[in-house]
C-alpha cells in the first residue's frame, strides 16, 4: 500500500487500526511508519521537557517509537478519547516506569509528585508539540502532493506564511526568484488561494486523524485547543445541528 493511499483512507482512528491489521502484515507495517513519522516530533520533544536530560529522552522516545513500529497499541480504543491524549499517557508511564526500574526508588515519589504538580504546564507543552507536528504534516503531505519537490503552490503558501504584510506584488518577485519563472502579482493571488485550500483540507484531516469521533463539533473544539481554528475557518463544513 503506497503512503497515498493510507493518507486518503485516513479519518480518525483509520490509520490506527490500519497499523494493526491481521493478515496484512505489509499494509500495518507502512502504516506504523507513518505512525512513527507522524508523531516522533511531538513524542521527543514532550519527552524532553519532562525528563529534562537528552541522554534519557532519546532512549525514552526511541522506546516509544519501538512500541509504535511492534504495533503495540493494537489495543487503542477510540472510545476512550482522543489519540493525542491516550499516546500522552502512555509517555508519562513510560517515563514513571523507567525511572522505577533504573532505582530511583528514594526520589521517584517525590518526582512524579512533581510531575502531578506541573500537570498543567506539561499539557499545555505536550498541546505545542502536537500543534507542531500537526502543521509539519500538513505541509508535508503538500510537498508529497507535488512529488516530494516544492512547487508553486507549497513555494507561495510558504512565503505568505513567511511575509504575512508583503504585498501580492513582493510575494511575485520572490516567487519568480525561487521558481525562476516570471509570476504576476494576480496569478500569485490565484496561487495561494488554491494552495490555502488544499492546505486546510490536509490540516482537517490530520486533526480528524486521531479525534474519538466525526462529530464535526468535536472537530472544532480540537482545532480550538490547538491554536488552530482560524487557519481553516473559512473550509469548515458546517456544525452539528
Amino acid at each position: 500500500m503506497t503512503d497515498e493511499r493510507i493518507e486518503a483512507i485516513q479519518t480518525r482512528w483509520s490509520l490506527i487500526r490500519s497499523a494493526h491489521l491481521q493478515g496484512q502484515p505489509e499494509s500495518a507495517s507502512e502504516a506504523r511508519r507513518l505512525l512513527v513519522m507522524r508523531y516522533a516530533p511531538a513524542i521527543r520533544r514532550y519527552v524532553g521537557a519532562i525528563v529534562r536530560d537528552e541522554e534519557e529522552a532519546n532512549e525514552l522516545s526511541q522506546d516509544v517509537m519501538l512500541r509504535l513500529m511492534r504495533g503495540d497499541f493494537a489495543g487503542a480504543d477510540p472510545g476512550r478519547g482522543r489519540f493525542r491524549d491516550l499516546l500522552k499517557t502512555a509517555l508519562r508511564n513510560m517515563v514513571r516506569t523507567s525511572w522505577q526500574k533504573a532505582g530511583r526508588r528514594k526520589t521517584v515519589d517525590t518526582e512524579l509528585e512533581l510531575i502531578a504538580k506541573e500537570d498543567a504546564a506539561q499539557e499545555t507543552e505536550w498541546t505545542s508539540q502536537w500543534r507542531k507536528s500537526v502543521l509539519e504534516n500538513t505541509w508535508n503531505r503538500m510537498l508529497s502532493e507535488e512529488g516530494g519537490k516544492p512547487g508553486p503552490a507549497y513555494l507561495a503558501l510558504k512565503l505568505r506564511t513567511e511575509f504575512p504584510d508583503a504585498s501580492s506584488e513582493e510575494l511575485a518577485e520572490k516567487l519568480s526568484g525561487k521558481t525562476g519563472t516570471a509570476v504576476r502579482a494576480d496569478n500569485v493571488r490565484q496561487i495561494i488561494k488554491r494552495a490555502r485550500g488544499r492546505f486546510a483540507g490536509h490540516l482537517l484531516d490530520e486533526v480528524r486523524a486521531g479525534l474519538d469521533t466525526e462529530s464535526e463539533d468535536r472537530l472544532n473544539e480540537e482545532l480550538a485547543a490547538l491554536g488552530l481554528l482560524e487557519l481553516v475557518r473559512d473550509y469548515l463544513p458546517e456544525s452539528d445541528a
